[in-house]
């Protein structure tokens, strides 16, 4: 049996977090745009009303459950969750305390004791660098052991939430002349000597959340703040596991930050229809293509492209609760939801023309949040090329 429809408990998620969108969030939106890097404490207060839990928020939330049943879970809720709460303002979400992706690393591969010290924090994840882009095999920070602490040398770049974060996961090679295998992630303590943050950065988009820049110079952390095992493999076959428990991290947050893309998507939709239907263009679903005026076929492109958008992250979600592996159904939604969140909402601004353009709405504002939203956990083309490699069956090295 086949059900497309959400459960009760995600459709009331969904109608609680765009009301508390509608109200709570999307009225500060254009000041926290306008004031980059001034910290929106009115979202501590929605933060608190929806009872923001990080790891369920970006995904990867472990439960207690029958392994035989079929569930809609802690992934589905996320997914939906924030849908809801992105059809508001997607930066004053990222801004919101407690919504970092470090978190989702720290529930997914963390032990019960690192779970329980540093769930609950608010954590943010460090990966690139100025030399590593999308190639996060490439990560060139280090980590060497000194008795019982690690030794973190190298710099962070593009960190979401990098400066408000109280907790950071930090990507870091413990042998750069061993590759996948030697990549390992780190937990760090905001305020520990070493880890500074350098600046924050100017962006197009997202500008209630803060961007930064990180160094690491000689800072030490305990020995037990290592995600996973401290063993490099030195077989093929080992450097393949290694590095792919790395990677599934991003299995569970790419269905997330999809759902960010179709909820900005799906903003940008909303206004649009509802500004065309002032000067009388509406949508009318189930006409016959030729009765169509050309803004009405754009619209009914736009929505079916949409639509299609959104299944593929209720996929992805939905095999993330019920166990299955879905690296390449992560990949595809992060991909589909990208791009069209990019074209719908830049072509909602074409089609209101100068209310489109102008701050007079937040038709502009939309836009420029969308494209973030294409590129970090993974640009287009990685997703692309990730889909790729698991349709053909191909490794890294056959198909790059």
């Amino acid at each position: 049996m086949i059900n497309l429809e959400l459960a009760k408990k995600h459709r009331d998620t969904l109608d609680q977090t765009m009301m508390l969108s509608e109200h709570m969030i999307r009225p500060y939106s254009r000041k926290y745009d306008k004031e980059e890097h001034t910290y929106p404490k009115e979202m501590e207060q929605v933060a608190e009303l929806i009872n923001v839990s990080r790891s369920e928020v970006m995904g990867g939330k472990k439960e207690e459950r029958d392994p035989d049943a079929i569930v809609n879970g802690g992934n589905m809720g996320a997914v939906v969750g924030l849908f809801g709460l992105c059809w508001g303002d997607v930066g004053l979400f990222l801004a919101m305390p407690g919504s970092g992706l470090g978190n989702a690393a720290i529930t997914a591969v963390g032990t019960p004791e690192q779970v329980k010290k540093y769930g609950g924090s608010y954590a943010a994840m460090c990966i690139t660098e100025p030399g590593t882009g999308s190639d996060s095999a490439n990560i060139s920070t280090t980590a060497v052991l000194d008795g019982d602490e690690w030794v973190l040398n190298g710099e962070k770049i593009f960190v979401t939430d990098g400066d408000r974060a109280d907790t950071l996961v930090v990507w870091a090679t413990l042998d750069k002349s061993k590759g996948k295998a030697a990549i390992k992630s780190f937990i760090v303590e905001k305020g520990t000597p070493g880890c500074e943050v350098a600046r924050l950065e100017h962006k197009m988009g997202i500008r209630a959340s803060d961007t930064a820049a990180i160094n690491f110079a000689d800072c030490r952390i305990p020995r037990e703040n290592i995600l996973g095992s401290e063993e490099v493999a030195d077989d093929e076959e080992g450097r393949k596991k290694a590095f792919g428990g790395v990677m599934q991290t991003f299995d569970n947050t790419r269905p997330p930050v999809a759902a960010m893309a179709i909820g900005t998507a799906r903003a940008a939709l909303d206004m649009a229809r509802g500004l065309l239907a002032e000067e009388g263009v509406e949508l009318t679903l189930g006409a016959k293509p030729a009765n169509l005026g050309a803004i009405e076929a754009e619209l009914v492109r736009m929505e079916g492209e949409w639509e299609a958008a959104r299944l593929l992250v209720l996929k992805a979600a939905w095999m993330a609760d019920n166990r299955q592996p879905n690296s390449k159904e992560a990949s595809m939604c992060k991909a589909k939801a990208g791009r069209v969140g990019n074209d719908i909402t830049l072509r909602c601004v074409a089609l209101c023309q100068s209310l489109g353009y102008s701050e007079d709405r937040l038709l502009e504002k939309f836009a420029r949040d969308s494209k973030i939203l294409d590129i970090f956990e993974g640009t287009q083309q990685i997703q692309q090329l990730i889909v790729a490699r698991r349709v053909l069956e191909k490794s890294s090295s056959d198909l790059k």
